[in-house]
């Protein structure tokens, strides 16, 4: 298989379980080497999942879903500790699985760090302050801000259903070469920025380039110095890169799912890790915030998603207080700070984006699953 068979074999139904753990021999890749200083989770007595949970007034059965959703691992915390742990025959701790969306919570943490070492000034200026080979396209004069909480304005459809969509055209440049910035140039204006939270990979691509901007180093040295690192992480990390070198900063991250977990416990620990603030409180507080009308959870015409939105982190409804980095194909980094757990549940769930909707999305159903796996003793 070349990537472009790979790439054109994603959501069409097709097993994705041996390809989501070797895109690093399908694809030129960014490395970020293991830390040299490894943390490793302690180990705690054991939960017992629940044996169902509820979704939309049905009990469903959890062994069923974690399997109908083709979950290659799914690992627990509670105090920062393991408290559950299983990978599928077909995967298995050391398998470095692909993010998908979840590089997108990745990159706002680095983005953060940037914020906090005053690389760049304010996420209340124009990102052209930075970028200003995107004047003249739908991010013109675009706050930073805006682009976290994925309300651009751009014009953008990311039905993976439909092969002429935004997001299957910016695919095309992972398939067969090119650049992911010069793409991020094409984009034109819908809306008035600000106003509307309309899911768009794009906005975080702008992202990524802002902080090669920003650092003046790629993605991959600056993450690996200032998180990889930091976090202890076990296991070398790939970023997938196009032509240029430049990282898939929406989706291209690979990594362990213990080491995924931890960008949940530092959230959770409010970006304190073991004595050292890694990124500020305040970011934290922001990132899992939603504060305009168009980020809140629930159904609105202002928002393409039933979840509320902060800074590349999504944020359920109800009074839990919990919230999630999620990628397609099933891929949750979920983190209670009521439950003091953090869930990864990393899957290659083969219906996904086979319809444009929540009948293979399923992400609704699993955040009900995490949400009682959180709540087992």
């Amino acid at each position: 298989m070349n990537r472009a068979d790979y790439i054109f074999s994603l959501f069409t139904g097709a097993s994705q379980r041996d390809n989501f753990q070797r895109l690093d021999t399908l694809f030129p890749v960014a490395v970020m080497s293991a830390s040299p200083a490894p943390f490793h989770f302690p180990e705690a007595a054991s939960i017992t999942l629940p044996s169902t949970f509820a979704h939309e007034g049905t009990l469903r059965s959890v062994e069923a879903f974690l399997a109908e959703t083709e979950t290659m691992a799914l690992l627990v915390l509670r105090d920062g500790a393991v408290v559950h742990e299983h990978y599928a025959p077909w995967g298995g701790r050391d398998v470095r699985w692909v993010s998908m969306s979840v590089a997108k919570s990745f990159v706002s943490l680095a983005l953060g760090v940037a914020v906090d070492e005053g690389l760049v000034a304010s996420i209340e200026q124009p990102v052209t302050d930075y970028l200003p080979a995107l004047a003249g396209s739908a991010y013109d004069g675009v706050r930073i801000k805006d682009i976290l909480q994925m309300s651009s304005g751009a014009r953008w459809n990311e039905d993976y259903s439909d092969p002429s969509s935004d997001i299957n055209r910016f695919a095309h440049i992972a398939a067969y070469g090119g650049s992911f910035n010069a793409f991020a140039a094409t984009l034109e204006r819908q809306r008035e920025p600000g106003t509307c939270n309309l899911y768009n990979s794009t906005d975080t691509q702008v992202l990524g380039m802002l902080l090669v901007a920003a650092t003046g180093r790629s993605l991959a040295d600056y993450v690996e110095e200032k998180i990889w690192h930091p976090l202890g992480m076990e296991a070398a990390g790939y970023w997938l890169v196009d032509s240029e070198g430049m990282e898939m900063a929406y989706a291209g991250l690979n990594a362990t799912a213990r080491d995924y977990a931890k960008i949940g416990e530092l959230y959770r620990n409010r970006g304190r890790w073991h004595g050292r603030q890694i990124v500020s409180e305040g970011w934290i507080e922001a990132s899992i915030t939603p504060d305009a009308a168009h980020l809140m959870p629930g159904a609105s015409d202002l928002s393409d998603s039933l979840f509320g939105y902060g800074y590349q982190w999504w944020v359920m409804g109800g009074d839990e207080g919990d919230y999630a980095a999620i990628g397609v194909y099933n891929q949750f980094v979920y983190v209670s700070p009521r439950r003091r757990t953090v869930v990864v549940k990393l899957s290659a769930s083969s219906g996904y984006g086979t319809t444009n909707d929540e009948t293979s999305y399923r992400e609704y159903e699993t955040i009900d699953l995490l949400r009682a796996i959180a709540s087992s003793t």
